[in-house]
């Protein structure tokens, strides 16, 4: 009698299988980034706000603010999958809802908090940037969320 090693994708994306590694949990965290991170920033180019990404750094060009944008969302990608990929990211829905969750924290963060802190610039100032920044972390977060499962769900 011979034993099969190979499981369905339900159970790899219950988790059911075991535990990700560091390595494929950073590969989540990347490419989970990056597609979300590309999605948000498409939204962030038609409404303008790159260049005022790309003051963090004292240019004011959309290019460069794009460029800043994709390394912050690579970034907190890892932040997400290294930290809690094994322990919140089990399942398509769990990783679409732990992801929209992780969006709003970020948007919070980033925009309301950190950013403002860079640039001399009110805190919590929330305005119809603001929400259109809110929609975009939230879509930014579930599609991370999902990529990052649809990976650790291969990988476990």
């Amino acid at each position: 009698m011979t034993t099969s090693s190979r499981t369905s994708p339900a159970t790899r994306a219950s988790g059911a299988r075991g535990r990700a590694s560091f390595w494929s949990r950073v590969l989540a965290g990347l490419v989970g980034g990056v597609a979300g991170g590309l999605v948000f920033g498409m939204l962030m180019a038609v409404m303008g706000m790159l260049p005022t990404v790309a003051m963090m750094v004292g240019s004011d060009v959309a290019a460069v603010g794009f460029g800043i944008h994709m390394m912050i969302s690579i970034g907190i990608g890892l932040g997400l999958t290294v930290l809690f990929g094994n322990l919140l990211l089990t399942t398509y829905v769990r990783g679409l809802l732990v992801g929209m969750v992780y969006g709003a924290i970020w948007w919070v963060l980033g925009p309301l908090v950190i950013m403002p802190l860079m640039m001399g610039m009110p805190l919590f100032a929330i305005d119809t940037t603001a929400l259109f920044s809110f929609m975009g972390h939230i879509v930014y977060g579930g599609i991370l969320g999902v990529v990052a499962v649809a990976i650790l769900s291969r990988r476990r």
